[in-house]
């Protein structure tokens, strides 16, 4: 890690393993903001009005959370890294079709997405109990709010 001008208020294994983890769930919060409005931009059919609003919601939501999960990452000392080569060569996200997509397709993608997503920020909540409980509580605040949101997105589907 390059010089930090913050001073982290972790040892530095816990700050390593805690950059390693914000960084990551940073990445993947971005693609899912970028898939989102794309989705938005690109879904046709029945109950077009609310998913298209729907998916509004799920961008704002990770907007939201993404900007936490750098000035986070700050705050420890570590430099946040979203740039665009970043998340294409590191988001674990499943990729989303180009071109217009039915609701349906729709639902059934974003529904895959936010559960890979949800996996992996319950990976990354037990990797950060022993480096560093500040973080562990923003990744379960993110993970309630978007297990809430794939709750509303498979009750589409029902």
């Amino acid at each position: 890690m390059a010089n930090s001008p913050i001073k982290s208020p972790l040892k530095e294994s816990d700050k390593e393993l805690t950059a390693s983890v914000l960084q990551s769930t940073l990445v993947d919060l971005i693609d899912l903001s970028l898939i989102a409005k794309q989705a938005h931009w690109n879904v046709v059919g029945k109950n077009f009005r609310s998913v298209h609003l729907q998916l509004d919601e799920l961008t704002s939501a990770a907007r939201e959370f993404m900007d936490k999960v750098a000035e986070r990452a700050n705050a420890i000392g570590v430099s946040p890294n979203g740039k665009a080569k970043t998340v294409t060569e590191s988001s674990g996200l499943p990729d989303y079709p180009d071109n217009w997509q039915s609701t349906d397709m729709t639902v059934d993608r974003i529904v895959d997405i936010l559960d890979r997503l949800i996996q992996r920020l319950r990976v990354r909540i037990d990797e950060t109990d022993k480096s560093d409980l500040v973080t562990q509580d923003l990744l379960i605040e993110i993970a309630e709010e978007l297990e809430k949101q794939h709750w509303m997105w498979q009750a589409q589907k029902a």
